[in-house]
């Protein structure tokens, strides 16, 4: 990549997030921990909301194009890192931070292409809101999380995989925390390509060069266009889904003691 001509604050602020743009305007963002795979903590999901607020403010950003480092887009999580969920005014800090991620993901005023490098069994719905979503032969998609902690997907999940895979496929992911390959994903219209692992990181780069070099107002609004149902469904479905997993996780101290 050509590095643009200026480097704004947020390029080295976050932790977690490694971020290098083009010439032409293509921002790319990688979830990272130290230079590797990342393991997903409660400051990235502390710092994810604000970055995405300073990139859509970014008037040098025409496209943004989102991955994992490595053979890996997100497939670990440190719980104890998110604090003491089971405490109502904690988790209330963690059900603003997830709504405002996924609704500046989707608001955000500029095409994004979603590249799954490798296993997506974390937060696999940031990918599945990206305007273009390809992925390597060697993805994978699930929900990690919640089974193990035992708390509902209430976060996002929920919304997102039904409104692109459809509720039956939707239930049966979160139900059974079974996972699918980067061909069934392709099958349910998870996916628009699947591609050799070599390959998949340049592909999403071509494409987030075309569509960045569309006109100004045009992607903004295209992106407005065919966003609005989702948009609507998080605004419906997130904030209450949150809710009732925060509820789920409440009760984790009695199960223990159960």
């Amino acid at each position: 990549m050509t590095a643009h001509s200026t480097t704004p604050g947020y390029f080295t602020h976050y932790e977690n997030l490694a971020f290098e743009r083009t010439d032409d305007g293509v921002l790319t963002l990688r979830f990272h921990t130290n230079g590797g795979p990342i393991t997903f903590t409660g400051q990235t999901h502390e710092d994810l909301p604000q970055a995405l607020e300073e990139i859509a403010l970014d008037q040098d950003n025409r496209a943004l194009l989102l991955t994992g480092t490595g053979d890996t887009f997100m497939d670990a999580i440190d719980g104890a890192s998110l604090g003491e969920i089971f405490k109502p005014a904690h988790w209330e800090k963690i059900r603003r931070e997830g709504i405002n991620i996924l609704q500046r993901l989707v608001d955000l005023p500029m095409p994004v292409i979603g590249v799954a490098n490798g296993p997506a069994t974390v937060h696999s719905e940031y990918l599945l809101l990206a305007d273009v979503h390809i992925a390597s032969e060697r993805a994978t998609y699930g929900d990690f999380p919640h089974p193990a902690f035992g708390i509902t997907a209430g976060d996002g999940l929920q919304v997102v995989w039904e409104e692109v895979a459809g509720p039956a496929r939707a239930k049966w992911l979160l139900w059974t925390g079974e996972t699918i390959d980067a061909r069934t994903a392709e099958r349910w219209g998870v996916v628009t390509e699947v591609l050799p692992h070599e390959q998949v990181l340049a592909r999403g780069l071509e494409i987030a060069h075309k569509l960045a070099a569309k006109p100004d107002l045009y992607r903004r609004l295209q992106r407005q266009t065919l966003n609005q149902r989702l948009r609507r469904r998080i605004a419906e479905g997130v904030p209450f889904g949150m809710a009732l997993e925060g509820l789920t996780a409440a009760d984790l101290p009695y199960q223990a003691q159960g």
